[in-house]
């Protein structure tokens, strides 16, 4: 079963964003875009606001993707979110491994740090790994108490 992916942008990531839904699509994935739609000024708070809180309501059965300049301030934003493991990655062996040692359940990028062709092979190791579980779980499980 393949998740649903929620995706959303700023201003700075709108194009990249452009670009991995319709390699999500060729992809055979169900997205929901939740903006930007221009590069028109905005605030990348409200994107990962919109992605995360999608997210959180059906983990299991979702992905996020938030894309901005850096993909710091997304990382950050997302992070702050309940059920959120949102993890910013700029190579393929991070993300890959990020979902299978902390079950990282929103990528985030920067689009001014990689270019398209890096961006859609971090996606693919994102979407193609599977969370390993064992001593991981009890990890992510101590990482998540951390909400309270």
């Amino acid at each position: 079963m393949k998740r649903t992916i929620y995706i959303g942008a700023d201003s700075a990531g709108y194009l990249l964003k452009e670009e991995l839904k319709a390699h999500l699509a060729e992809l055979g994935y169900e997205t929901v875009d939740m903006g930007t739609d221009s590069t028109a000024s905005c605030h990348y708070p409200e994107f990962a606001e919109k992605v995360c809180t999608a997210v959180a309501e059906k983990s299991d059965e979702r992905f996020g993707i938030l894309v901005c300049g850096t993909g710091i301030g997304m990382s950050m934003c997302a992070n702050k979110h309940r059920g959120i493991r949102a993890a910013l990655c700029s190579d393929t062996y991070s993300a890959r491994l990020t979902r299978n040692h902390n079950d990282a359940n929103v990528l985030c990028m920067g689009a001014r740090v990689i270019g398209s062709c890096l961006a859609i092979d971090i996606l693919d190791s994102f979407l193609s790994a599977d969370f390993e579980g064992g001593r991981h779980a009890l990890r992510v499980d101590m990482m998540m108490a951390i909400e309270g």
